[in-house]
């Protein structure tokens, strides 16, 4: 199955788009672990605050060892370093962020591995068995959905956890954890959100592809968990006109709308319901995290739409210390591998024999991120603390905020 956070992602196989506006998730320098082990806590606390201006002279050209760092806690990170076009490029940040994660957290006992899977299933086996090889106690990447299977049989041969950056939740299990953008989260932050303000009956237009059954399987018990109930479901293909007559001439009995779709398709999407005759002025619009988009803030029709995602100050800071450090942008999904190594750059700290196993990782107190909180669950997948955004020519503004803490679930 495709990656389905977005259809395009680098997680479906496809190469990313270099620098997006897509949301991300990732811990945040100077906010605490949310977990039992205090020890882990400390040493959150120890690293810089985000929000603040720090002076740093611009780094020159960058070395490419295959190590980084020189703890004593080895762990694998497994990037399509030397895959062709943006899949490469996307790689090189992450890695940057990795290295940058290792730069900013004080005193890290991690050394990471390095290993070059190419983009291909074949050589993140490889990389995965020579990082193993080599001592690796824990094994972060490879990006792509399809690489990620070849990863964790090697990594379950010898019991150690793979935390991936893929958005395909199919591949997520004990022991295979998704540190990713899954759109469930989206989904049912957003449902739960409209339901709160009053919204009962929901309609839904959708892409037929794999992202899209995503956000149905999501979308269909959200709403009915709220109260609520669906008056209109269309899936579209490349001619979206014939859903999106059937969505519009049902409108009247809803007040809330979800069209969960990537920038521009969502513009398409809403040209294609007016077109039909549909007054979106008159209903709710909501979306996903893909709504983060230069294109919908643009969009006349989804003025005063909602979605979920984090909130964007986090990688807003991330991306200025980056750009500090490397004088360029980083990809959006950066912030993955950077949260990834400073999630074990604190866990590393404790000398417990489990300290990534599944206990200490899909601990239900969750982990502070860059963009809210998150926690991973004992399937693999994930499950984020997400703002509600609302679409302004000027810029998407928060209408409420991610949550401080998870319920004790």
């Amino acid at each position: 199955m495709p990656g389905a956070r977005n259809p395009n992602s680098p997680s479906s196989g496809q190469q990313p788009s270099a620098v997006t506006r897509r949301t991300a998730l990732g811990l945040a320098l100077g906010a605490p672990l949310l977990t039992a082990c205090s020890s882990v806590q400390q040493t959150f606390s120890q690293l810089p605050n985000p929000f603040a201006s720090q002076a740093q002279a611009p780094a020159g050209p960058q070395e490419q060892p295959a190590v980084a760092g020189s703890g004593q806690v080895k762990v694998g990170l497994i990037l399509p370093v030397s895959a062709a076009g943006n899949a490469g490029v996307a790689a090189q940040s992450m890695r940057n962020a990795a290295e940058m994660a290792l730069a900013e957290f004080q005193n890290p006992n991690i050394q990471l591995l390095i290993k070059d899977d190419g983009g291909n299933p074949q050589g993140a086996q490889q990389g995965a068995q020579q990082a193993l090889d080599e001592g690796a106690e824990i094994v972060l990447g490879p990006l792509f959905a399809a690489a990620v299977p070849a990863t964790a049989q090697v990594a379950r041969t010898r019991s150690v956890s793979v935390i991936a950056f893929s958005t395909d939740s199919s591949i997520a299990g004990r022991g295979v954890y998704l540190l990713s953008f899954l759109p469930e989260s989206d989904v049912n932050r957003i449902v739960e959100y409209s339901a709160s303000i009053g919204k009962k009956s929901f309609a839904a237009l959708l892409p037929d592809n794999a992202y899209g059954s995503v956000v149905e399987a999501a979308f269909k018990p959200a709403v009915a968990r709220r109260g609520g109930r669906i008056v209109a479901f269309e899936k579209y293909g490349a001619d979206r006109a014939a859903a999106a007559r059937t969505v519009a001439q049902s409108l009247a009995q809803a007040d809330a709308l979800l069209i969960a779709d990537d920038g521009d398709s969502v513009v398409a999407t809403a040209d294609a319901l007016t077109a039909a005759g549909a007054n979106l002025r008159n209903i709710q619009l909501l979306g996903t995290g893909l709504w983060d988009n230069p294109r919908v803030a643009a969009s006349p029709a989804l003025q005063g739409g909602l979605y979920a995602a984090p909130d964007p100050a986090g990688f807003r800071a991330f991306s200025a210390r980056y750009r500090t450090k490397y004088g360029g942008e980083p990809v959006r999904t950066a912030t993955l591998a950077y949260d990834a190594v400073a999630l074990v750059a604190a866990l590393a700290r404790s000398q417990n024999a489990q300290r990534f196993g599944p206990d200490v990782l899909a601990s239900a107190s969750g982990f502070a991120g860059i963009d809210g909180l998150f926690r991973f669950r004992a399937d693999g997948t994930n499950e984020r603390g997400l703002a509600v955004m609302r679409v302004a020519s000027g810029g998407s503004q928060p209408v409420a905020g991610s949550p401080k803490s998870f319920g004790a679930t």
